[in-house]
């Protein structure tokens, strides 16, 4: 291979490298409900709710629990003070095992039981509710990216066209055909749109990092995205979206389901007043031991009824503290849901003026073409001024950035709807 050839395919090798790889939509999301920390946290959460249901079930189980004592002491000793029981003390080594099992709380522990299970349930919802969170940061840096992209082909496009104006008419000067203050306004509009160049550029790099962070990835990094097709058209009416959010949005079915297990709870804590019953069995040798006053295995069983009697109103204080937090459970569960009725319409009135503004922003882009090639013109043939082509030129500069815009805005403003809606998931 020749030495021009070498070149050739190492200029090819690194133009395929600068190549940005393609991210689509979904491909963004799907990254980020791997990556992002916020919904990783949000999964042990519920793990971590899960596991409460199962401690607090265990009261169901029997406990059991090993011994191994071994005891030094002299002769007739006895505990005589710390306490009212006055044990006497042997020698000894022994080891056994105790067994306690709850009888019957009269209901506390099944309470207390679901409320837990509801809990854990509420915080399944609560992570369903991070996850669309993320996914609709997702969207927002997504568009904004790709709002950012057209934003820069304007801007160099821009650049291209004002260049070739300068061009022309400093040709044009230097044939005394125009004047030096031609080319100084046609070098002032060249200039601006550098200007625009640079800060799109700029915006660009932004969004990226953006893009980035709501992936939950280390660091930005520069893609090609694929446009999105524009989503269906909106419904005509926002009643049935209403009735949607109110039966799917996670964080008011988070909100239900914590407040019935603020209920139970109440329920729970009523039930302190009512009596418990256990059993408890110990069983074991004593293979150390003096033989005249110990013997060589032991054994017993008995019952335990506690009957609270006063304990300075605290069961009480604790049982109406209860009943009112679930009071105030049910007011948050009826003051969300009239937050997301109010969110819903507002995002169905967003994206149904967000496509009205497509419709207008296409006809002013058209309008400011046709003004810009007519202005063209009548500068060509000397009719016209370079301050009137240069008004056109930034006319149509601002129509493209504004048709761009409204493209992208509408998506995004789709996908706060689908947020609302609770369909973004």
């Amino acid at each position: 291979m020749s030495g021009r050839a070498w070149v050739w395919a190492a200029a090819v090798a690194v133009a395929a490298a600068q190549v940005p790889p393609q991210l689509t939509l979904r491909e963004a999301e799907t990254l980020a409900v791997k990556n992002h920390p916020q919904v990783s946290a949000a999964l042990l959460a519920a793990l971590a709710a899960n596991e409460v249901t199962t401690e607090i079930r265990s009261a169901y189980f029997p406990t059991v629990m090993g011994s191994v004592t071994g005891t030094g002491a002299p002769e007739n000793s006895r505990i005589g003070a710390g306490t009212l029981s006055n044990s006497i003390i042997y020698s000894r080594f022994a080891a056994g095992f105790t067994v306690s099992q709850m009888l019957t709380d009269f209901g506390r522990t099944g309470h207390l039981t679901e409320s837990a299970r509801l809990r854990a349930r509420a915080q399944d919802q609560v992570a369903g509710a991070t996850r669309a969170e993320v996914l609709l940061q997702v969207d927002r840096a997504y568009y904004q990216a790709l709002r950012a992209q057209s934003l820069q082909r304007v801007a160099e496009q821009t650049v291209t066209a004002r260049q070739l104006v300068v061009d022309q008419v400093r040709a044009l000067a230097e044939s005394k055909l125009k004047s030096g203050l031609d080319l100084s306004f046609a070098e002032v509009n060249l200039s601006e749109a550098k200007l625009l160049l640079l800060g799109a550029e700029n915006a660009l790099r932004a969004s990226f990092a953006e893009l980035a962070a709501a992936m939950g990835t280390a660091g930005p990094q520069i893609y090609e995205l694929v446009e999105e097709a524009l989503p269906a058209p909106l419904p005509a009416e926002v009643a049935d979206l209403v009735q949607e959010a109110l039966q799917a949005r996670p964080e008011l079915a988070a909100r239900r389901l914590g407040r019935e297990a603020a209920a139970q709870f109440a329920r729970a804590e009523r039930d302190l007043a009512l009596p418990s019953v256990s059993a408890v069995g110990t069983a074991g040798v004593i293979p150390g031991r003096d033989e005249t006053k110990l013997r060589g295995r032991y054994a017993a069983v008995g019952v335990n009824v506690n009957i609270p009697v006063f304990n300075g109103r605290l069961f009480s204080a604790r049982r109406n503290e209860a009943e009112l937090r679930a009071q105030v459970a049910d007011k948050e569960v009826e003051d969300l849901a009239n937050r997301v009725v109010r969110d819903v319409r507002v995002a169905w009135l967003n994206a149904g003026t967000a496509y009205q503004r497509m419709d207008v922003t296409e006809q002013l882009l058209r309008q400011a073409g046709q003004a810009m090639e007519l202005a063209q013109a009548r500068y060509d043939l000397g009719l016209g001024s370079i301050v009137e082509l240069g008004q056109a030129q930034l006319n149509k500069t601002s129509a493209e950035i504004a048709r761009s815009g409204a493209t992208y805005e509408y998506q995004l403003q789709r996908a706060v709807l689908d947020y609302q809606r609770g369909v973004l998931r």
